[in-house]
């Protein structure tokens, strides 16, 4: 938590630590460079969102109840991947006013993007473990853990291609 708070100071911190990451992955031989995405779970959502902001070529990435909060936003343009963002109406962590400003950045952006934001859903919808963490905002929702991997799935069917979720 340390290391993950001395990040979230600077876009650009946590920018580069996923480059980083990215920049692994592509250098596999078997990954064909054209048909990469990027997936997170809260804060490694938050990195994905960065990933898109800072014009990485990805083609879609996708955050599950991550923060839409940045110190540098997207500039118009800048954003070359569909972007998708699953987030509950009960996180605390993400806040109204939060997902209005990323709306906002991501409309100023000219972004392809989309977020769904989930009745009775708070923070860490997809994790089972969550319920047992008895922190204020913090529950698993199977419902909403089905419905984002399905939108998620929709999204790569659409932009690489790959099978729709099954119900």
């Amino acid at each position: 938590m340390e290391r993950l708070g001395a990040m979230r100071v600077s876009a650009e911190g946590i920018r580069k630590v996923a480059r980083a990451g990215l920049a692994v992955l592509t250098a596999h031989p078997r990954v064909d460079r054209s048909r990469v995405a990027a997936i997170g779970f809260c804060f490694g959502g938050t990195m994905a969102l960065e990933l898109a902001r800072g014009g990485e070529d990805l083609v879609a990435v996708v955050g599950f109840h991550s923060g839409l909060a940045t110190t540098d936003p997207a500039q118009p343009g800048a954003v070359k991947a569909s972007v998708l963002t699953c987030i509950g109406v009960d996180d605390p962590m993400v806040p109204a006013e939060q997902r209005n400003g990323f709306e906002d950045e991501m409309r100023s952006a000219g972004a392809d993007w989309q977020m769904v934001v989930y009745g009775g859903a708070a923070h860490s919808f997809t994790n089972p473990a969550a319920d047992g963490r008895s922190m204020a905002g913090v529950q698993y929702h199977a419902p909403t853990d089905a419905r984002s991997w399905r939108a998620m799935c929709d999204l790569f069917a659409e932009k690489l291609g790959t099978p729709r979720a099954a119900d």
